[in-house]
């Protein structure tokens, strides 16, 4: 019988490798979730091949820089050391990673929680950057002046990651055969700041109140006493956790401390860093005197006001060129399975109701957004490479000067960038801003930004209505229309966002305090697994949602039946089946006329059984709000379905075109959903989808808020409906607003 899992906590400063080194313990085997009540994102996985008899379970916490958090995320990671979360078992063993090319800065966090008395153990990362940088570590003295053990290692290219995979094991055991102290000595909680006297004579008094309240956590009252003294945000952000006696004392000594003339804000602050600065000191040789590192070197172009910038806009159109380019040959690859499963299903099956739906519904219509997973799969491998090389950092330094001219910063950048795979990500990823009044306005602009979600709906409108053609030679029109719509969403955010802060939320933004991490090799199982896991999302939605609401679909566009408009066109396909044509040359008649006139009036019935529909109720109740757009009710079906999901818009127009093919049973015979549109006409028999149809189109959805996901996930991270019903609002107004003025000044310009 295996024994309960060993917990092993990982924490650091962001950008430290700890995630790496989580990756590489657990073999990117984690499971995803959130902490209890809370939208931060929980990161558990088990030890890769560990004993089963001894399991070790790793947590991985958000990075954070001190125990006073600014943000939720970092609240999080305080109060699982703080053994405040009911789900999250007490620490077996903390790990704290640090950069090892910046230790002084990553030591500050360091010693305050090696003072809160856990079982510590210091996985030294990136050690082959400080010795590339001149700096030479003493490992053992690094160790000595800490007081717990020190492993140095490369977690990316896994060095050192093995003796840890050891030494936790080996915890393991010695846990579960019941030994008290794993660490192998006698370990207490230390002290790494020389407080004035009087300052740790008050914080003596305040840990003894918080021994008596809170026995089953006396280890931490000494750290934690420090904490309550020298910073408001605990009691403000933990009201209910603390007595109103205890909120008294704290009060009271900070006035007997200022007296004494002592400064409560920066007494242990100072002090910590003085300490920090003469372990750094003690333990750091200098091998060699360099000027600038590569990153600073790469920096110097990258981050130029001028050539950063215009690198920025560069490696954006390679990304959506290169959807345009390398994802046609595995789309047209997962087109053919979906068309010869289809075609399959439907020779298998006789004519009838079922057939329809299997073929038109499930397999053509789920398979209409399957196809765009090699170009969602791509997006999701450049936003990888951007995080994990270290650019992601330069793009948000890149865009604060532009971000403060709306009144935001370069940290609202990155949930919005965020954004670019899917707004609900980018909506959590807010919880990292200081600011209230900025966080929630880069929720409300963050689904502005062109998601994964957008991507099919933009690539099928893109082939059915934009030509192929080159400018200056070498780009492609419909890769610089896609780029388009992307900077168009970039362009609305940043407007919107200047409205708001300029109306409804003023304030000044928060000047920008941003770590840009060395430059990295990418780790390819990492970035590959990274984009596996949000594909996957993709796929799980096109095999759950987007399955139901197509089989609803089919239901609403085949009922119900006109059993007299159905006898109506039968009795003209019956005439026309027994009307004299002209025999040919050689006395035959031609099938290619019968079959002409049999399509014209199989297309016909389809259409007029298609509006008598449910499904085409509802689109011609809409259609008068949407014609001004050039709109018909057929694509007023789409924008109302796809409000459960954008790329939904794909799968119905996939359902509703392809019930008007020439033969709905031949699955065979339908081409792809790009063909179906282009040839697709109205009642003057006019092309339907036309260059400024389909642009007109892709403007409504780069606004509008298509995603009823995107509305519940704003409640939560509000805690009120105010706000994502706003948020609704407003980016359907603008939505309709922008589609109009691009419709209809287009027709103007005499594009229509």
């Amino acid at each position: 019988m295996s024994a309960s899992p060993f917990t092993v906590v990982l924490t650091g400063n962001p950008n430290c490798g700890k995630t790496t080194l989580f990756n590489a313990l657990t073999g990117l085997r984690a499971r995803v979730g959130n902490y209890a009540g809370v939208t931060v994102e929980r990161k558990e996985g088990a030890l890769r091949g560990a004993d089963p008899q001894y399991p070790v379970t790793l947590l991985d916490l958000p990075g954070t820089y001190s125990l006073s958090p600014q943000s939720l995320d970092e609240q999080i990671a305080r109060d699982v050391l703080f053994r405040r979360l009911a789900d999250v078992p007490e620490p077996a063993l903390v790990i704290v990673v640090l950069d090892a090319s910046n230790l002084q800065r990553n030591l500050y966090y360091a010693t305050q929680v090696i003072e809160l008395g856990h079982p510590t153990l210091i996985a030294l990362n990136m050690v082959d950057v400080a010795e590339a940088n001149g700096h030479q570590l003493d490992i053992d003295g690094l160790s000595k002046a800490l007081g717990v053990p020190v492993l140095p290692l490369v977690a990316s290219e896994g060095t050192g990651v093995a003796a840890l995979k050891q030494i936790l094991q080996q915890r393991a055991r010695e846990a579960a055969a019941g030994s008290t102290d794993p660490s192998g000595s006698a370990y207490q909680a230390r002290s790494f700041a020389e407080l004035p006297e009087v300052f740790g004579r008050e914080a003596q008094g305040i840990s003894a109140r918080l021994q008596s309240l809170y026995p089953h956590r006396q280890r931490l009252a000494d750290a934690e006493a420090l904490l309550l003294l020298s910073d408001d945000r605990v009691f403000n952000s933990h009201r209910d956790l603390y007595p109103a006696d205890l909120l008294e004392a704290v009060q009271a000594a900070r006035k007997r401390l200022e007296s004494a003339g002592v400064d409560w804000r920066s007494a242990a602050i100072e002090a910590r860093y003085a300490r920090v600065f003469a372990i750094a000191q003690h333990v750091t040789v200098e091998t060699a005197q360099f000027g600038e590192t590569f990153s600073d070197r790469m920096d110097r172009i990258l981050t130029h006001r001028v050539w950063g910038l215009l690198i920025f806009v560069g490696i954006m159109a390679l990304m959506f060129q290169t959807l345009f380019s390398f994802a046609r040959i595995p789309m047209d690859a997962l087109q053919a399975v979906v068309d010869h499963t289809a075609a399959l299903v439907a020779e298998l099956m006789g004519p009838g109701d079922l057939q329809s739906l299997l073929t038109g519904g499930v397999i053509k219509g789920v398979g209409a957004v399957v196809v765009f997973l090699p170009q969602i799969c791509l997006l999701f491998l450049f936003i990888a490479l951007l995080e994990d090389t270290g650019y992601m950092a330069r793009a948000a330094f890149l865009m604060d000067r532009l971000m403060s001219r709306v009144g935001l910063h370069g940290k609202s950048f990155i949930p919005m960038l965020s954004s670019f795979a899917c707004a609900i990500p980018g909506i959590m990823a807010t919880r990292t801003i200081e600011s209230s009044k900025d966080r929630l306005v880069t929720i409300l602009v963050a689904p502005l930004m062109s998601c994964s979600a957008r991507l099919p709906v933009y690539t099928v409108l893109i082939a059915a209505c934009i030509p192929q053609r080159r400018i200056w030679g070498f780009l492609g029109l419909p890769g610089l229309t896609l780029l388009a719509m992307y900077l168009l969403g970039i362009v609305g955010a940043l407007g919107m966002a200047w409205l708001f802060k300029k109306t409804l939320l003023k304030g000044e933004p928060p000047p920008l305090i941003l770590e840009l991490p060395p430059y990295k090799r990418p780790v390819v199982t990492v970035v590959l697994r990274h984009m596996w896991d949000r594909s996957k999302l993709f796929l799980h939605r096109a095999g759950t949602v987007i399955l139901g609401i197509n089989i609803l679909l089919w239901f609403l566009v085949t009922y119900p039946r006109n059993e007299e408009l159905q006898a109506k066109y039968d009795r003209q396909l019956l005439a026309l089946s027994n009307s004299p044509i002209p025999p040919g040359p050689e006395g035959n008649i031609p099938e290619s006329i019968m079959g002409i006139r049999q399509a014209a009036v199989q297309r016909e019935m389809a259409g007029a059984l298609l509006r008598d529909s449910f499904a085409g109720r509802v689109g011609r109740f809409v259609e008068p709000v949407l014609r001004p757009l050039g709109f018909d009710w057929k694509i007023g079906i789409g924008i109302v379905a796809s409000f459960a999901a954008r790329e939904v818009f794909v799968s119905t127009m996939s359902l509703v075109y392809n019930l008007g093919e020439l033969d709905t049973h031949d699955a065979a015979a339908q081409s792809s959903l790009a063909e179906t549109l282009k040839g697709e006409r109205d009642e003057q028999n006019q092309t339907v989808f036309t260059p400024l149809k389909g642009v007109t189109l892709m403007v409504f959805y780069v606004f509008a808020l298509q995603c009823v996901s995107t509305v519940a996930i704003v409640r939560r991270e509000t805690n009120s409906w105010k706000w994502p019903l706003f948020q609704l609002v407003y980016m359907t107004a603008l939505a309709w607003v922008l589609a109009f003025i691009t419709y209809q000044g287009g027709r103007l310009l005499g594009w229509g």
